[in-house]
């Protein structure tokens, strides 16, 4: 496949992952603990909580997303985002491990974090070496 047309995928497949953190961190910011199956009871500390670490959430999909543009020069702070999102993923992990497992929406997001991060990092350093060498050649 052409760099080009590959990049543009990859563009793609990352603006649509962006959704995940971008929603889920909106969600989390308006709605506070509300947005967890079940709906347990809160506290003040636990609300403020969930709702800052939903920013963070909503601030790593919005750092995500301005990478796609040059997503082939973008590539530090890819790798970076992707590293916060392993390390997440990783915590969650341990949570599974430690209490059980979650409900389906947290698993799903485990396997974004554990799986479909990791596949797109490795492809975003893919296309940046192929579109340095295409920028080498021309």
């Amino acid at each position: 496949m052409r760099v080009e047309v590959e990049r543009r995928l990859l563009q793609a497949v990352v603006a649509a992952a962006c959704l995940v953190p971008l929603l889920a961190g909106l969600a989390g910011i308006v709605d506070g603990p509300a947005m967890l199956r079940g709906g347990a009871p809160t506290s003040p500390d636990l609300d403020s909580h969930l709702r800052y670490l939903s920013g963070l959430l909503l601030g790593i999909g919005l750092a995500f997303l301005s990478c796609v543009p040059r997503i082939e020069a973008n590539g530090r702070l890819f790798r970076l985002l992707g590293a916060i999102v392993i390390v997440g993923g990783l915590a969650r992990l341990a949570s599974l491990l430690a209490v059980g497992a979650p409900g389906p929406e947290h698993q799903l997001a485990l396997g974004m974090e554990l799986g479909v991060v990791p596949a797109l990092m490795l492809w975003q350093a893919r296309i940046e070496r192929r579109w340095l060498v295409r920028e080498t050649v021309q």
